[in-house]
C-alpha cells in the first residue's frame, strides 16, 4: 500500500512513552522501527506529543524528535500531536516550530491544545485560572509571527515591540493549526481558533459524533468553512485473532488508560464519558480491539460518522514490544486500510 491518493489518509500517533527504567535509547530505536514501517507502507503521517514529569511513563520530548524525523520520514507529514501551548513561551514556540517545518521541508502539522494535568501546569507556574487566556494570546502571537507581522506584546510572560521572526516556516502563512479539545467548551474554541479539531484518541464515539456536529455548527455559525482536515486520533490494537488482540490491550492498553485515569484524564471530557469501566466495556466505543476485520468494521464505521480525513492511529504503548506494533502495522496496511 504506498499509495498516498486513498480518501481516507492514515498517520502514526508516535506515543513516545516508555516505562521508567527502561533504557531511553532502546525506546528511540524502537520508535524510529516503526516510523520506518509505516514509511515503506506508504502512511502518510507521523504525530507526536508531549508530556513533562510523566513518572509513570517516561516521555521523551517532540521537537527534538521531529528533527530526527525529518531525516527519515520520507514524504510523510509529521506533527506534534500536541504541544502544550499554554506551558510555553510563544516565541520560543514559533522559532522552534517554524525551524521544524524548514527541517521537514514544508511538512509540519502544529497540533497544540491545553492538556489537563494540574503537576505540568505548577511546574511552570501558570495559575489554573489564566490557562485559556494564556493559550489563547500564545496562539495568536505564534501565528502573527509566522506570517512575518511585527508584533506588539505586553503580557506577563511574553514582552515584545515591534519584533519579527529572523527564522520563518516553508509554509506561508504558516503551519496549519490542528487544536486538540475534550470538553464541549474547549471544541467550541477549536471550531473558531483552529483549522481543524484534533479528536483525541480517548473519548467515546457517541461523544465524538456529538461534538462533531457541534464543531460543525459553532464554524457555520461564526462563518467559517468546513475543516478540509478532520483528523481522528484511535487506539488499535489488531493482531491475527481476537484473542490475540484482546490479551496485548489487557497487558498494556490497559495500564495506559488506568494511568490516564489517576492522571484525571477521563475528568476533562463531557460529564458521562470517564474511564471507570473495565477494558471491555471502556473498549467497546473508544478503541479498536480485534482481527482485522473486526479493525476495518470499526475504523470504517467511525471515518463515516466522523467525516474523517485522516485516521492517525497510536498501535504502540509504554512496556509492549515493539515487535506487536509491527505485526499491528503490517496487518493494518494489508487487509485493513487500503478498504476504508
Amino acid at each position: 500500500m504506498n499509495d498516498r491518493k486513498r480518501a481516507t489518509r492514515v498517520g502514526l500517533n508516535l506515543t513516545l512513552q516508555y516505562l521508567p527504567g527502561e533504557d531511553p535509547a532502546r525506546a528511540l530505536d524502537d520508535h524510529l522501527r516503526l516510523v520506518a514501517a509505516v514509511e515503506q507502507a506508504g502512511w502518510d503521517s507521523v504525530f507526536v506529543a508531549q508530556h513533562y514529569l510523566s513518572e509513570e511513563m517516561a516521555h521523551l520530548q517532540p521537537l527534538p524528535l521531529l528533527g530526527r524525523l525529518s531525516a527519515v520520514s520520507g514524504d510523510m507529514r509529521l506533527g506534534s500531536g500536541i504541544c502544550l501551548l499554554a506551558l510555553q513561551n510563544p516565541v520560543d514556540t514559533a522559532e522552534a516550530y517554524a525551524t521544524a517545518d524548514v527541517l521537514c521541508g514544508g511538512r509540519l502539522v502544529f497540533g497544540a491544545g491545553l492538556g489537563y494535568r494540574d503537576l505540568e501546569y505548577d511546574a511552570f507556574a501558570v495559575a489554573a485560572g489564566g490557562r485559556v487566556t494564556r493559550f489563547t494570546h500564545n496562539l495568536d502571537l505564534v501565528r502573527r509571527l509566522w506570517a512575518a507581522e511585527r508584533v506588539d506584546a505586553d503580557l506577563p510572560w511574553c514582552r515584545l515591540d515591534g519584533a519579527s521572526l529572523s527564522v520563518l516556516p516553508v509554509q506561508r502563512p504558516g503551519p496549519p493549526v490542528w487544536l486538540a479539545a475534550n470538553s464541549d467548551k474547549a471544541v467550541r474554541r477549536a471550531a473558531l481558533l483552529g483549522d481543524a479539531w484534533m479528536i483525541n484518541p480517548h473519548a467515546a464515539m457517541t461523544t465524538v459524533e456529538r461534538q462533531m456536529g457541534m464543531f460543525r455548527s459553532v464554524r457555520a455559525e461564526a462563518g467559517l468553512p468546513d475543516p478540509t482536515d478532520v483528523p481522528l486520533m484511535r487506539e488499535v490494537v489488531c493482531a491475527p485473532d481476537r484473542a490475540t488482540a484482546a490479551a496485548r490491550a489487557r497487558r498494556h492498553l490497559a495500564a495506559k488508560y488506568a494511568t490516564y485515569k489517576t492522571w484525571g484524564q477521563d475528568t476533562v471530557l463531557p460529564e458521562g464519558d470517564r474511564f471507570d469501566a473495565d477494558l471491555a466495556n471502556l473498549s467497546r466505543d473508544r478503541f479498536a480491539i480485534g482481527d482485522p476485520d473486526d479493525c476495518l468494521r470499526t475504523l470504517r464505521a467511525w471515518t463515516e460518522a466522523t467525516g474523517a480525513t485522516e485516521l492517525v492511529l497510536r498501535v504502540h504503548w509504554a512496556g509492549a514490544p515493539v515487535e506487536e506494533a509491527l505485526e499491528s502495522v503490517e496487518l493494518l496496511t494489508r487487509h485493513v486500510l487500503p478498504y476504508l
